[in-house]
C-alpha cells in the first residue's frame, strides 16, 4: 500500500524507512528539490498550491499524512476531497495558531500557562492580564526557538512586540518550570489509544539537544500525562501520533505546545521502544493494529546540530546508534541524531559521558 507524506524532511524520511518492513511505501511531496526524504522515497517536487501536482500525488494513495504542522491548511483540505488525510486537517487548523491551540487545550480540560492575544492598538492590555516575566510569540510559524522573546519588564515586552513585527502575536506567562517533558500518544482508526513513557527534554537556544526516556522519576506523573493526551486525541477524533509538550511545576503539568505529528523527542523509540513512533503512526493511519509503546530499557537521544562528529568516535560507544539525515551541515540545522540505549540509568549516564568528547550536548 502507498502512503503520501506532505513534507520531505527528516521526519518524512524516518516515516518512509519505517514503512518498508510493513510493506507500506511512502512517497513525499515537498517544494524543496533537495528534501532529504527524497533520498529514500519517491519525491514529487512542486509548490503546495499546485492543484494539478497535488491531484497527481493523491492518485493511488491509501491515505495522506504530514510530517510538520505548517503544511498549508488549504493543501490538506484539497487532498481530503479525494483521499483520507490523517491526522485530520482540523488538527493543522488548530495547532498552526498558538492562540487557538491554547484555547482548545483549555476547552478539553488541559491546563496551560496564562496567555492573551496581543492587540496592536493597545499591546499593554495583554501584558496587564499575563504580567511579567512573560514570553512573546508569533501566533503562526516559528520553531526551535524562532519567533519568540522573553521579557522581564514592561519595556522589554514592548521592545519584543515591536521586534517581532506587525503580525499576530500571543503573550504567555513565563513558567518557572522544574523540567520540560513530552508525552507522545498514538490513536488508531478504531479509537484505541496508547502512550509512550514521559520523556525529559533539554533545550539550548530553543533547540532540543537531549532527550532521556523514560524521564527519571516520572512514574507518578505518567497517568496525568496519559489522560491529557487521550483527552486531546479523543476530542479531535484524531488518528496517528500526537505529541504534547509539557512543563513540570511540582506535581502539576502545564501544556506548552502540541505537535500533530511524529516528534523529535520521540526519536529514541526507534531503538528504545518495542514499536517506534514512526511505525505506530503508519500503523494507525492505514488501520493496522497498534504496536507496543513500552520502553525496552532506558534511552537517550542526542541531536546533532550544525555539524557531524566523526562516525567512528560515536560508534565506539557501547549502545550507540547513529542516524544521519542526508543534509549538508549548516549552523543551527538538525543533521542527525544519536540514540544511546542501556538497561539502567547509571550505565546510560556513563555512556553519555563517553560521548562528551565528540558531542557537546550530552551532559546529564
Amino acid at each position: 500500500m502507498e502512503v503520501g507524506v506532505l513534507g520531505g524532511g527528516q521526519l518524512g524520511r524516518m516515516l518512509a524507512l519505517a514503512g518498508y518492513p510493513l510493506g507500506v511505501r511512502c512517497a513525499v511531496y515537498d517544494p524543496a528539490p533537495d528534501a532529504c526524504a527524497g533520498q529514500v522515497a519517491p519525491h514529487l517536487c512542486a509548490p503546495y498550491d499546485d492543484a494539478d501536482a497535488l491531484a497527481r500525488f493523491a492518485h493511488g494513495k491509501r491515505v495522506i499524512t504530514y510530517e510538520f504542522e505548517n503544511v498549508p491548511l488549504e493543501t490538506a483540505r484539497q487532498l481530503e476531497a479525494s483521499t483520507p488525510v490523517r491526522p485530520t486537517p482540523r488538527a493543522l487548523e488548530l495547532f498552526q495558531d498558538r492562540l487557538q491551540e491554547k484555547q482548545f487545550l483549555r476547552t478539553v480540560g488541559i491546563p496551560t500557562p496564562e496567555f492573551a492575544p496581543v492587540d496592536w492598538n493597545d499591546p499593554t492590555r495583554a501584558l496587564a492580564q499575563v504580567g511579567c516575566p512573560c514570553v512573546v510569540k508569533t501566533r503562526r510559524g516559528g520553531y526551535d526557538g524562532k519567533g519568540q522573546a522573553i521579557a522581564h519588564t514592561p519595556d522589554e515586552y514592548l521592545r519584543a512586540v515591536n521586534r517581532l513585527g506587525n503580525q499576530p502575536l500571543i503573550v504567555e506567562a513565563f513558567v518557572p518550570f522544574e523540567r520540560e517533558l513530552s508525552v507522545i500518544g498514538v490513536r488508531g482508526l478504531d479509537g484505541e489509544m496508547r502512550a509512550y513513557p514521559l520523556v525529559e527534554n533539554r533545550h539550548h537556544e530553543g533547540i532540543l539537544r537531549l532527550s532521556i526516556a523514560p524521564a527519571p522519576d516520572s512514574d507518578a506523573l505518567l497517568p496525568l500525562a496519559q489522560r491529557y493526551i487521550e483527552q486531546l486525541a479523543d476530542a479531535l477524533g484524531y488518528v496517528g501520533v500526537l505529541t504534547l509538550e509539557l512543563f513540570q511545576v511540582g506535581g502539576q503539568l502545564l501544556a506548552n505546545e502540541v505537535a500533530p505529528r511524529v516528534h523529535n523527542s520521540g526519536h529514541w523509540t526507534i531503538e528504545g521502544a518495542y514499536t517506534s513512533q514512526f511505525e505506530n503512526h503508519l500503523r494507525a493511519i492505514v488501520g493496522l493494529p497498534l504496536g507496543s509503546t513500552v520502553a525496552r530499557g532506558v534511552c537517550a537521544m542526542v541531536n546533532l546540530i550544525g555539524n557531524l562528529p566523526p562516525t567512528e568516535s560515536i560508534l565506539r560507544v557501547e549502545g550507540a546508534r547513529l542516524h544521519l539525515y542526508g543534509k549538508p551541515p549548516r549552523a543551527g540545522r538538525k543533521v542527525g541524531h544519536i540514540t544511546l540505549c542501556a538497561d539502567e540509568y547509571a550505565t546510560l549516564r556513563h555512556r553519555l559521558e563517553q560521548m562528551a568528547p565528540v558531542c557537546s550536548d550530552t551532559s546529564w
